[in-house]
């Protein structure tokens, strides 16, 4: 599944699943573009893959922002080539009961979730568009497929990305351009590792592979959608998640 000479952007690549995707991306050829708001964050994970012999440089980007967006992207056509990838991994939470959930981070969320893969893939396919090639995918997550208590802004806005995934995949195919999604169920990162151990447990009883995700699963999967191997798959949305939503 070689990459060699693809041009990678991966929002949100400064921690977790995006700092590991941008690891795999990176050992299969690509030169890999960091996109955060932590640029400090995305230096170092640059680091590490420089250090394993891997491309990659950071940039610091406010995907909710479009002026920034096209920014970054007017800057990697500029510095490199046309880009060929780009993974839609930036999201934040900011979980609450529905009854108590401020506007405010609703907003952040939707702003940061939808709107900011919205932006990028913009950005992206008007690059793609021009080489007729190119491959984009969104990480959703599975409480985009089935809702998930207390995160009614979270699940509204990966369940958003799936209907845009999908749409988007339409509206670019004749053009050679795929885009695909990725659902996640709960993976072993900070986010989930903040949860008392008794939630965790109670997670992994209801996973029929008895366990959580590794990012590595995640970015496995990634890296096989924006390969060749993959070229006759688009509008698709799929799920690591052990089992837990078949």
């Amino acid at each position: 599944m070689s990459l060699k000479g693809k041009i990678a952007l991966i929002t949100g690549g400064a921690q977790g699943i995006g700092s590991i995707i941008s690891k795999e991306l990176a050992g299969q050829g690509a030169h890999v573009v960091l996109g955060d708001i932590n640029q400090e964050g995305a230096e170092e994970t640059v680091a590490e893959i420089k250090n394993s012999g891997g491309k990659a440089s950071a940039v610091k980007i406010d995907v909710s922002n479009a002026t920034d967006v096209r920014r970054v992207f007017d800057s990697i056509l500029n510095e490199y080539k046309p880009i060929d990838i780009v993974v839609n991994n930036a999201g934040i939470t900011r979980d609450a009961l529905l009854l108590r959930m401020k506007e405010v981070d609703w907003d952040l969320v939707l702003n940061i979730n939808l709107k900011g893969s919205f932006l990028c893939s913009q950005q992206a396919i008007k690059q793609m568009l021009k080489q007729k090639s190119g491959s984009i995918v969104n990480i959703a997550s599975i409480v985009g497929v089935m809702g998930n208590f207390g995160q009614a802004n979270y699940s509204a806005s990966k369940a958003g990305l799936i209907g845009f995934t999908k749409t988007l995949a339409r509206e670019v195919a004749p053009r050679g351009i795929r885009a695909n999604a990725v659902a996640p169920g709960f993976i072993d990162t900070e986010m989930t590792r903040v949860l008392e151990d008794s939630i965790r447990l109670k997670l992994i009883e209801q996973i029929p592979l008895a366990r959580l995700g590794q990012p590595e699963d995640v970015a496995r999967c990634v890296s096989f959608l924006v390969s060749e191997n993959a070229s006759y798959i688009t509008g698709q949305v799929i799920n690591v998640n052990g089992g837990m939503l078949m």
